[in-house]
């Protein structure tokens, strides 16, 4: 329960990051928006009013411009100002109308210092246009030389401030709703982006909770999107893997427990009985509890080799050895134990190079389990062939019988330790089930390989690889 309020609470808090990241980026990218927009506007309108756009007298600005640089003067003006104001120059195609004409009609020139040329009123002629005047003025250039002003009529200034900042107001304002409609609309897309992405995330927090809570047969199934999808196949698979390794543990502790049972309740009997008088206290009778002394000792030692290979502590004593001298030992060592079951081995190497830098200890113990395994399931009569070669990098051994071969439900489980394909073989015949557990942690311990499989022509076939030395 306190899992689940715990998981539920920080799905909130993520939610929570997940909105907050969301506004501040929706947040940054309208407020830069919005100050470019209105900065563009901003200029484009200032730009616009001071070209006399205020009353469409672009063009007119563009003639007087003209007129200077071709003449070098304002003398003559005003007959342009005058054509310009009845309509001459202005057709169609070029926005010309009366109200234009007649406002154009109204305006006054000055030079460079402020004096008025040309005006409707004669009276003004000659006179020094007011500091608002030339503030609300729209200044003619000849190069980046200013030659004079186009003046408003006399007594007005357009308002063209006025004009300007309620046109810039009302920029501002439709910006500004804009940015407000724009950053709903991302908040909820947000939340339902939000909702999309936890909703997977959710599903996973869940289903660790179950496996934190001992529910290891629990599966997620996240589609969407592929890095979650990906993520929840993960989470799957190390379910998997915890459930079997939750069955393997309670498995052999079972077979740890039935294993030491039996040896333990023979020699209790045993020694009960010499007790007892039963048997009498003789060398003969202490060699039965001897053996199964040496039983438990042997599978304690074999135990405690997988344990320290899993641990990846076992101690490997590492030097350059002749692989194919040891493979002969074993093979010789071998020969009176196959004699007597009318056994023959086979020996070919077709190897080049056979030195290894290995434990020769270990690696004689992983030939020793390959050897007896071979011996306890070929009849007699039949024959163990052992065949050596390698490539560039790796030495290979190969350890074939001519028993009855591996049965395919019991390939995949063969390197379990307590396993036994054969349910009704005893531990005296068969061991406990250890020895190729062990031999292929041996060889994984050495950055080789041990694997299994059923030869074609019949029988099993054990396949050992090991790397070549340097």
């Amino acid at each position: 329960m306190g899992w689940d309020t715990a998981s539920a609470r920080q799905g909130h808090n993520l939610r929570s990051r997940f909105i907050i990241a969301f506004a501040i980026i929706i947040a940054v990218s309208l407020i830069a928006v919005s100050f470019f927009a209105q900065r563009a506007a901003t200029d484009e309108v200032r730009a616009f009013l001071g070209r006399g756009g205020w009353l469409g007298a672009e063009e007119l600005v563009n003639d007087l411009e003209s007129y200077y640089t071709q003449n070098g003067s304002w003398a003559g003006a005003e007959a342009l100002m005058s054509a310009r104001g009845r309509g001459q120059g202005a057709g169609a195609g070029k926005g010309y109308n009366a109200s234009t004409s007649n406002a154009q009609a109204a305006l006054r020139l000055a030079d460079a210092n402020g004096t008025i040329l040309v005006s409707n009123t004669p009276a003004e002629i000659g006179q020094i246009a007011t500091p608002d005047e030339m503030e609300n003025a729209t200044i003619l250039h000849n190069g980046q030389q200013t030659v004079g002003y186009l003046l408003a009529e006399s007594g007005s200034n357009f308002q063209s401030s006025q004009f300007e900042e309620n046109f810039l107001a009302k920029i501002q304002q439709a910006t500004l709703q804009a940015a407000l409609l724009a950053g709903v609309i991302g908040l909820i897309l947000a939340l339902v982006l939000t909702a999309l992405l936890l909703r997977p995330i959710r599903e996973l927090t869940k289903a660790a909770s179950q496996l934190a809570a001992g529910n290891y047969a629990h599966r997620v199934t996240v589609k969407d999107p592929k890095e979650l999808a990906s993520l929840g196949q993960a989470f799957n698979q190390m379910a998997i893997s915890i459930e079997q390794a939750g069955k393997n543990r309670k498995a052999m502790t079972a077979d740890i427990a039935h294993e030491l049972r039996t040896p333990l309740a023979v020699q209790r009997a045993q020694l009960e009985a010499m007790q007892d008088h039963v048997y009498p206290l003789t060398e003969e009778n202490l060699d039965g509890v001897l053996k199964q002394n040496l039983l438990l000792s042997r599978m304690v030692d074999d135990l405690r080799i997988l344990a320290m290979a899993d641990a990846g502590a076992l101690n490997l004593i590492k030097d350059h050895i002749n692989f194919l001298e040891l493979v002969q030992d074993m093979v010789d060592r071998f020969q009176a134990q196959a004699a007597e079951k009318d056994i023959h081995i086979l020996y070919a190497s077709q190897a080049q190079q056979v030195e290894i830098e290995a434990d020769a200890e270990r690696i004689q113990q992983i030939l020793n389990n390959l050897m007896q395994n071979g011996l306890r399931y070929t009849p007699e009569h039949g024959t163990i062939s052992i065949t050596l070669k390698n490539d560039a990098n790796t030495i290979t051994l190969d350890v074939h019988d001519s028993g009855e071969g591996i049965p395919e439900e019991a390939l995949p489980y063969i390197f379990e330790r307590f396993y036994r394909a054969d349910k009704a073989r005893d531990r005296e015949k068969g061991g406990f089930g250890l020895g190729l557990a062990i031999a292929r942690q041996l060889a994984q311990a050495h950055d080789g390989s041990l694997s299994a499989e059923n030869h074609p022509q019949g029988g099993a076939l054990f396949r050992l690889c090991l790397p070549l030395a340097d």
